[in-house]
């Protein structure tokens, strides 16, 4: 009997039925944002507690910064896009999955969790212009609110999309290989992860939740980390054979690369991709997948699509990666740092991947490489973060300015002048199918036109006659595969004997001299 009058309890104060009990909402009505709390509190204090919701989070995988360092977007972090939050959270945090309320100003964060944002693929909302939360958009929505909290599931591609494909102001323009049309495309060629001719993957297959809170994955840009779960492209349910560096493509040539070469660096030849079945918009162009490859805050131009003025941006799509050696940290600069120029770029670098040639730990990923021209403080040296606020409502640069310079803590009439940033951003979706992987000679030979090998580091440690007096006397050759099928595949020969580089330890090669 106690154990009935428990489950009646529950059923009473949930608002379900003995059917809807077992599995539904069906006979729910809705009473606000915060109904779903009576069953479902320690969802709600799990995302609470989360980089989801928080934006911030401990910099366990940046390396430039002190230990026990915590933030994130919420305040910190900056990027080549709107540079940072400050001054603009009302158009910041219309993508965050609270009710409208900044994360830290709600005493009790479970009452600020939109649950419906994630939960409800029909569910719009606007924010109220009076208290600044947000609020049912019913004028936009062809369900009621009742059918709303009736019909929750969990989380379709399109309702993380819908914030993760439209960041920096607009569809694709922010990581280059997401999109909306990545929640309903049948392309696989686009997509074939993500497409339903292809795996028809969702989201959560990859990204893996644990109690609301922690969620796997990290882009090379971002400063907090959700969990110490990595996304594995080799587990049980997927690529389980491709760990293998003698097995798991069909040939050696190829199997070798995986202890070294991530797999997006040869499954995505390309980003920025246009899927056959997308649909432009004639009058702002958005549709195609294009991504934003730079912005200039010096220049406004008018958004038809948002409304509102924005910078100057250049999209584009069929993008070749920029490709760099990651080892799962970052170097980041942010809001009221001192940029460092990159000499190489000629930019400011606000994130870049960890890594080397000789890095334990590190394969090489494809980037997105982005640009953009921003206003720098000129006295400290430091990049302003412009009140976008201002900005989009006047389109005058010099007020976002001068109001970003008030909310710094320094004077509006402070000198200022504009200076180019960039960041390197990491690819991992859009992947080809296979028969559209990179060749072999996109990346390796005198005719490759994919990356720079040499550039990369692999390059001879001396002159030829130099490297070959090691084991015999100069010889001539025909071409680089015949010298790895010999040198490696056949004698096991370590790569150090003729690079800067080893792969001794990794491959079971050999560090010796063989005379013949």
């Amino acid at each position: 009997m106690r154990k009935l009058s428990t489950l009646c309890v529950l059923m009473f104060v949930c608002g379900l039925t003995a059917a809807a009990f077992a599995g539904t909402h069906a006979t729910l009505t809705y009473t606000g944002p915060t109904m779903c709390l009576s069953c479902h509190a320690d969802k709600a204090t799990g995302m609470a507690a989360g980089v989801h919701y928080t934006w911030s989070g401990p910099y366990t995988q940046i390396t430039n910064k002190t230990a026990g360092t915590v933030g994130g977007k919420i305040d910190k972090a900056m990027n080549a896009y709107c540079i940072n939050t400050l001054g603009n959270w009302n158009g910041c945090g219309s993508c965050h999955v609270g009710l409208g309320a900044k994360p830290g100003t709600v005493a009790d964060a479970t009452k600020n969790i939109d649950c419906l944002i994630c939960h409800q693929p029909g569910y719009k909302r606007v924010r109220n212009a009076v208290t600044g939360l947000f609020e049912p958009d019913l004028a936009k929505m062809t369900i009621t609110m009742d059918q709303a909290v009736q019909t929750v599931a969990k989380p379709t591609k399109s309702d993380c999309l819908q914030c993760h494909a439209k960041g920096g102001g607009g569809d694709a323009l922010k990581r280059g290989d997401l999109a909306l049309i990545n929640g309903t495309t049948t392309d696989r060629n686009y997509d074939v992860h993500m497409a339903t001719t292809g795996a028809n993957l969702k989201c959560q297959q990859c990204h893996a939740f644990v109690n609301h809170s922690q969620m796997a994955g990290r882009g090379s840009d971002l400063r907090p980390k959700g969990t110490t779960t990595a996304v594995n492209c080799s587990t049980s349910s997927c690529h389980s054979t491709k760990t293998s560096l003698t097995s798991s493509h069909s040939t050696y040539d190829t199997s070798h690369h995986v202890g070294r070469v991530a797999c997006q660096a040869c499954h995505i030849p390309v980003y920025g991709k246009k899927a056959a079945d997308a649909v432009v918009d004639p009058l702002t162009g958005y549709g195609n997948q294009a991504t934003e490859t730079y912005r200039t805050w010096q220049t406004p131009e008018w958004s038809v699509l948002n409304n509102r003025w924005e910078p100057t941006v250049t999209r584009a799509n069929n993008l070749k990666p920029v490709y760099a050696f990651f080892d799962g940290t970052s170097w980041v600069s942010d809001l009221n740092d001192v940029p460092v120029l990159d000499p190489a770029t000629g930019a400011y670098k606000i994130s870049r991947p960890n890594g080397g040639i000789n890095t334990a730990n590190t394969k090489l990923y494809p980037f997105k490489y982005k640009t953009s021209l921003a206003p720098r403080h000129i006295a400290s040296g430091k990049l302003i973060a412009l009140n976008t606020a201002v900005y989009f409502k006047t389109g005058d640069p010099v007020q976002a300015i001068q109001s970003g310079l008030v909310n710094m803590g320094y004077n509006a009439a402070d000198a200022y002048d504009y200076v180019k940033t960039d960041e390197y951003q990491m690819l991992n979706h859009t992947v080809s199918p296979k028969t559209a992987a990179l060749a072999c000679t996109a990346c390796h030979g005198p005719t490759a036109t994919q990356l720079s090998l040499p550039k990369l580091g692999y390059v001879l440690k001396a002159a030829k006659s130099t490297v070959c007096s090691q084991c015999h006397e100069d010889k001539s050759y025909s071409g680089w595969k015949w010298v790895h099928d010999k040198h490696v595949t056949g004698e096991r020969i370590d790569c150090s004997m003729c690079h800067k580089f080893s792969r001794a330890s990794e491959r079971g090669l050999t560090v010796g001299i063989k005379r013949d």
